[in-house]
């Protein structure tokens, strides 16, 4: 009887590798493709990814730098310059490291059918379920709250074109951030039906162009203070002050990108480990010199008094920050749909848990390797996008909603998982690296102290 994907042993699964670690060698492991399949029956040709160095490097920074680099200068402020800089520094580490951990996961994975579902299945198949349902509601939540953010900033962004650009006053409707979040969902549903992730990289470069705008805005006002701007508080080197406790998860959390980790890797031309690791890289390294740069400023700029929305710190009375309010709106316009890849994990809870992954459909010219069917894509698509909708139209509270995602699936993909997964898969290997299998159950235990005291 043939064997089941996931239910073979980790020695079976790792068994002739010359070195455990590397996705060169463990992809395309038998015991994870079915072993004894009979070889004479003709298969369909393997998937090959299409997307581009380039491509990948900006979905996934664009999945990495959000709303929560608007925090980082109070984030500093709560420390001082350098353990605000070196904290960053760290939680980027933390960052990359985990990445790197579920890319050599994601290599031990069926032919370009990497998730977390399917690596869940390898190293925890009873708790595979779970551990989707975490992945679902954390993308969920954030999708929420950037429909939130866009609510708060449109109606402040019509308020600043029209002080600067006209005599009269915005009309009523305009300044509804409910009716901005209803007439942007005409742009944003043909986006999140796309299918796969490459898709989006256009939408991606438009989004990291809105970052550089807000990087222009905050070095600038730095050096040529705007008309209206509130007195700068004290500086500090080092200074340690309560609100640390609470703005350090920020700086966690805005790493967070794991969720596309795999789609990345199953898309990338020649995913090899040499290119995952630059993509990782490249991606994790420019967001932490953004948000360093953005906190060091911010923080120059206003000192003590710096708010936790760097952007609403400005004077609303300059075209020049108008525009950069607008950038922002437009940054988590186009980071949205890279949050509804939670349809793949929603699709995991509501399936079978015993569903043979061997049993699902043959690739095909149009979608990847056991994507769902385009009924059950679209049934799904339009249930998270619009119950995400109808949530983000009722509340306002931001911090509710971050809260929740935090608490239930930041810390779960960034750390715990990264970690748990990449242990158990080599620890019935002989030849392991012990030295990344102690820092993959360190990260793991990392994460659970984050999720617990923060």
């Amino acid at each position: 009887m043939s064997q089941k994907y996931g239910t073979a042993p980790v020695s079976a699964i790792v068994d002739g590798l010359d070195d455990p670690t590397s996705p060169l060698g463990a992809g395309e492991s038998s015991a994870l493709l079915g072993g004894d399949r009979d070889t004479t029956v003709k298969r369909a040709a393997k998937r090959e990814g299409k997307a581009t160095i380039v491509s990948s490097v900006s979905n996934l920074a664009n999945t990495i730098i959000g709303s929560g680099m608007l925090t980082f200068p109070l984030a500093m402020a709560s420390a001082g310059i350098i353990p605000g800089m070196i904290t960053c520094i760290f939680s980027g580490s933390v960052a990359v490291f985990g990445l790197y951990l579920l890319s050599l996961c994601a290599a031990r994975a069926p032919h370009r059918r990497s998730s977390f579902f399917a690596v869940s299945q390898m190293t925890f198949p009873k708790a595979a379920v779970f551990f989707d349902a975490a992945i679902a509601a954390k993308c969920f939540g954030v999708s929420i709250s950037y429909l939130i953010i866009i609510k708060g900033l449109m109606p402040n962004v019509v308020a600043s074109l029209y002080h600067d650009l006209s005599s009269s006053s915005p009309p009523a409707w305009a300044l509804s951030g409910r009716n901005w979040i209803s007439l942007f969902m005409i742009i944003l549903v043909p986006l999140v039906f796309l299918r796969h992730l490459d898709s989006l990289r256009h939408t991606s470069y438009v989004a990291l162009f809105s970052v550089a705008y807000l990087v222009v805005i905050v070095i600038t006002v730095y050096f040529n203070p705007l008309e209206g701007m509130p007195d700068r508080g004290e500086v500090h080197l080092i200074h340690f002050t309560p609100n640390f406790v609470s703005t350090f998860p920020v700086q966690v959390f805005a790493f967070t990108c794991s969720q596309n980790l795999f789609p990345i890797f199953n898309e990338l031309h020649d995913n090899s480990q040499r290119r995952m690791n630059f993509v990782i890289g490249s991606a994790i390294g420019s967001a932490t010199l953004t948000y360093e740069v953005i906190a060091i400023f911010g923080y120059l700029t206003f000192g003590s008094t710096v708010g936790a929305n760097i952007i609403a710190m400005y004077p609303s009375t300059s075209l020049f920050i108008a525009v950069g309010q607008a950038a922002i709106v437009v940054l988590v316009l186009f980071s949205y749909p890279l949050q509804v890849v939670a349809r793949k994990q929603v699709r995991a809870v509501v399936d079978d848990e015993d569903e043979d992954p061997d049993a699902l459909p043959e690739v095909d010219d149009d979608h990847a390797a056991g994507e769902m069917s385009p009924l059950k894509h679209t049934i799904l698509t339009a249930a998270i996008v619009i119950s995400g909708f109808t949530i983000a139209f009722f509340v306002n509270d931001l911090q509710m909603v971050l809260s929740f995602v935090g608490s239930t699936g930041s810390t779960t993909i960034s750390f715990i998982l990264p970690g748990l997964f990449y242990w158990k898969l080599t620890r019935g290997d002989r030849n392991r690296n012990n030295a990344l299998s102690l820092g993959a159950l360190a990260l793991a235990v990392y994460g659970g102290c984050v999720f617990v005291f923060w």
